[in-house]
C-alpha cells in the first residue's frame, strides 16, 4: 500500500503566503525557478507499506516535488533507478529496481519499502494529477503556465 498526499497550509500559517504571493502579477508567466522554490508550500507525507518515507508534517514546495516525482515516473517507466532530493535539506529518496518491484528508501528515515512497479507508477501519476488540479483550482491562470502544464504531462505515462 502506498500513501502519498499533500495538504495546503492553514490560513494562519506562514506557508500560506507562498500561495497568496503567486496570485500577484501574471501566474501564467511565473518562471520555473520561482515555481520550484518560492511558491506553493504544502505539507506532504509518503508512506509505503509500514515504512515512512517522508514524514507527515514536512513542508515542501509543491511544484518542486511534483517535477521531481515526474522525473521519477519517467525513469521508473523506462526501467531505470531514480532519486530526488530536497533543496532545504540533504535528504534523498531513492527508488531502486528489483525485478517487478521497486525498493524505496530515504536517507533520513530508517527502513526500506518494497512496492510493485505498477502501483508506484499509478500512485505517483495520481499525485501529479492531483497536484496539477489543485494548483489550477487555486489559481486558474496557472493552467497556462508551461511548467505547471508539464506536471500533468507526467501523469500520462
Amino acid at each position: 500500500m502506498i500513501h502519498l498526499s499533500f495538504s495546503l497550509p492553514e490560513p494562519t500559517s506562514p506557508w500560506r503566503r507562498t500561495w497568496d504571493g503567486a496570485k500577484q502579477g501574471d501566474p501564467a508567466g511565473i518562471a520555473e525557478i520561482d515555481l520550484r522554490y518560492k511558491y506553493f508550500g504544502v505539507n506532504v507525507e509518503m508512506v509505503m507499506g509500514d515504512v515512512e518515507i517522508i514524514s507527515k508534517g514536512r513542508f515542501v514546495t509543491l511544484v518542486d516535488l511534483a517535477l521531481s516525482l515526474r522525473a521519477v515516473v519517467e525513469r521508473i517507466y523506462h526501467g531505470e533507478d531514480a532519486a530526488f532530493g530536497f533543496t532545504e535539506s540533504d535528504e534523498v529518496i531513492r527508488f531502486r529496481q528489483a525485478g517487478e518491484r521497486i525498493l524505496v528508501t530515504s536517507s533520513k528515515n530508517p527502513g526500506e519499502a518494497s512496492v510493485t512497479r505498477e502501483e508506484l507508477l499509478e500512485k505517483l501519476s495520481e499525485f501529479l494529477q492531483s497536484a496539477h488540479s489543485r494548483l489550477v483550482e487555486e489559481i486558474p491562470e496557472l493552467g497556462e503556465n508551461p511548467v505547471v502544464r508539464g506536471i500533468a504531462s507526467g501523469s500520462e505515462l
